[in-house]
């Protein structure tokens, strides 16, 4: 059973908060002891880049669809710009993981992505009727652009 004090704080309390005190105390100190850690790391170096980049795995993503609805009703007209969208998509998410790690192939990468997104644009443009390859044939003419102003 817990005592009182006088002022209605028990002998439990006190010791708890004797020891939440001392946690924090340890945790501060433990943290000060550390070395300062490089935070520059933790940042895509080229957001431009990878939002293009993502913008460019969204589109995609819907152009595909597209095909596959166009696919279900017997329609094989977009079969060549769905497998050029699939290989953008694959190359693009990719890129966007070593954009966003900051990593070391970016800029050899970023070759192999511009190729690929200029092929796939150009496909696309074949089907500019559709909205989603118009779409997806901008996102890729956006990437190309950003490669070329941020990495060549």
């Amino acid at each position: 059973m817990d005592e009182k004090t006088g002022n209605g704080i028990s002998r439990r309390d006190i010791l708890l908060g004797m020891g939440t005190a001392a946690a924090f105390a340890y945790t501060g100190s433990a943290t000060a002891a550390m070395p300062a850690h490089d935070h520059s790391k933790h940042t895509a170096q080229q957001p431009d880049v990878l939002s293009a980049a993502n913008n460019c795995l969204d589109k995609g993503q819907r152009c595909i669809a597209h095909c596959l609805v166009s696919f279900t009703e017997g329609d094989t007209e977009l079969a060549d710009c769905a497998m050029k969208v699939h290989e953008m998509q694959e190359i693009c998410s990719a890129f966007s993981y070593l954009l966003a790690s900051n990593s070391s192939y970016v800029k050899e990468y970023s070759a192999i992505c511009e190729k690929v997104c200029t092929d796939c644009a150009r496909e696309c443009r074949k089907h500019e009727q559709h909205h989603e390859c118009k779409a997806c044939a901008e996102a890729c003419d956006d990437i190309v652009a950003a490669i070329q102003l941020h990495l060549s």
